[in-house]
């Protein structure tokens, strides 16, 4: 129960600050239609309380799942088997995330279905699979960090020199999106399962991260083929209309209802079956662990299906009217602070945030502290949105200005950093950018694009998670080197001392 408590608690930081950034925007300068307005208000409720079982039902069912697989992997003497089973896992739990369909979704409405759903959840998934198990392979053979995370940007580079700016702005938003609330959990457990059976204990501390950076690699790379295989030079852009305020509210929520039931179970189903074959070949754990396996599955798939509901019911829709107004404002002065604003109290409220924070303090016995890294990612998303907002508000400002020097930049300082904080922050990228990046502030970034007349839908409403999944890595690498500093001031501080006694 104490733990249902703290998830509830996790949850409410995370959703209330936006719920209070809508009220105050309501009755101050942004005021909404009252249908649309109730709409939110109970697609917050939802959110919160999906959220929060999804979450529980994460820490019981999928996270010892994890641990399982990857500890089973270690033994595993053959590796045509681990990749097998790394490229399967990969693709399913990709299919899984909640983030990716939101994503897709909204691809496929406003590219009018010139970008589907279903490929593009199939190609990012492909992507993921085939990265996550180079990663695994990395881990296995001892491969440093620095050197995957160069080449798999340099081909990122490479392929982007060829691909349309509406393909880069989808890719990289789909490598944050696809980093989500199933994804993290479960590859941080199946990193740490193979870490932990490593007998050098630092390079297993420093192999606890960095699977989930170099695995979104693969959203990107799998984005960017598609485009060219399929040759498409321009997508078409219009922003669907909101039929909430014409529409009585349980009618907007019962319609979705059993489409995102079947939806999440579809989702869910791959990775049960992984479960159901490994309990049966290899983990033949009791009945006991089974019941409890199974009980946080079902609570998963409860909570997706109230957290989806909530989120398309009504949260979405109203920081898409929200952008709208505010950039129809003669100052843009109210839309970039509102921007900054969402961007410092929304990494707050992403799920996988805390998981990986929690780890970095358990991994680092508490010398890295969680609020630290936690600060520095509330600037750096607070400083992406903010920048996303600026890029539309002015039409000469590129994505690709943005993320080839970000990213350039975050490749550099992976040399001059420790191991474990090159992990760490390209795992910080993907984490930061999860449901509520995906929903309402990728709903917010899209609503200022349909106003400014100088911007493009497609190219300038995607790329904002990008720049979101972008913004941490340098973040956490800045406190890399920071750390670094420190622990080498205080290694000459405690050699200047002993020598001091020596010669007493």
């Amino acid at each position: 129960m104490d733990a249902l408590k703290n998830k509830l608690k996790e949850v409410l930081t995370s959703v209330l600050p936006i719920t209070i950034i809508v009220l105050a925007l309501h009755f101050t300068i942004s005021p909404l239609d009252s249908s649309l307005l109730y709409a939110f208000l109970l697609g917050s409720a939802l959110v919160i309380i999906g959220l929060t079982i999804f979450l529980f039902g994460i820490d019981q069912g999928l996270e010892p799942i994890g641990h399982g697989i990857g500890n089973t992997l270690v033994h595993s003497k053959s590796y045509a088997a681990v990749l097998s089973i790394c490229l399967v896992l990969g693709f399913f739990i990709s299919y899984a995330e909640p983030d990716l369909h939101i994503l897709a979704g909204q691809v496929d409405s406003v590219t009018s279905g010139q970008f589907g759903h279903l490929l593009m959840v199939i190609v990012v998934s492909i992507g993921i699979a085939v990265m996550m198990t180079l990663g695994m392979l990395r881990i296995f053979k001892g491969i440093r960090l620095k050197y995957v995370f160069s080449a798999a940007y340099i081909l990122i580079f490479i392929l982007s020199v060829f691909s349309s700016f509406d393909f880069i702005a989808i890719a990289f938003d789909a490598s944050g999106a696809t980093t989500g609330a199933i994804a993290v959990p479960f590859m941080l457990a199946m990193a740490a399962g193979i870490s932990a059976m490593k007998s050098d204990s630092k390079s297993g501390e420093a192999d606890s991260f960095g699977l989930v950076g170099f695995a979104s690699t693969g959203a990107i790379l799998g984005v960017l083929i598609t485009g060219l295989i399929f040759g498409i030079d321009k997508l078409d852009g219009t922003l669907p209309e909101q039929v909430i305020t014409s529409s009585k509210l349980l009618d907007v929520y019962g319609s979705k209802l059993l489409p995102l039931a079947w939806e999440s179970l579809l989702s869910l189903l791959p990775i049960i079956i992984v479960y159901i074959l490994f309990q049966i070949f290899s983990f033949k754990q009791k009945k006991n662990r089974v019941i409890d396996i199974s009980r946080g599955l079902l609570l998963t798939f409860l909570g997706l299906v109230i957290f989806l509901l909530g989120v398309n019911g009504g949260f979405m829709a109203v920081g898409t009217e929200i952008g709208i107004q505010l950039a129809s404002m003669s100052s843009k002065v109210p839309v970039l602070l509102v921007a900054l604003l969402l961007g410092l109290t929304t990494v707050l409220a992403e799920p996988a945030v805390h998981v990986l924070t929690h780890q970095v303090e358990d991994v680092t016995g508490g010398s890295v502290n969680r609020t630290l890294v936690l600060v520095f990612l509330s600037v750096a998303v607070g400083l992406s949105i903010f920048m996303s907002a600026l890029r539309i508000l002015l039409p000469n400002l590129k994505l690709w200005m943005y993320l080839l020097p970000g990213f350039g930049m975050a490749v550099i300082l992976a040399f001059f950093v420790p191991e474990l904080f090159v992990g760490m922050a390209f795992d910080a990228g993907g984490v930061a950018s999860g449901p509520m990046t995906a929903t309402f502030s990728l709903a917010f970034v899209q609503g200022i694009a349909a106003q400014v007349p100088s911007a493009d839908l497609v190219a300038d409403g995607f790329g904002m998670i990008a720049i979101v999944a972008m913004m941490p890595i340098i973040a956490i690498e800045l406190l890399g080197a920071l750390y670094h500093l420190k622990t080498n001031r205080t290694s000459k501080a405690k050699l200047s001392n002993t020598g001091g006694v020596h010669e007493k």
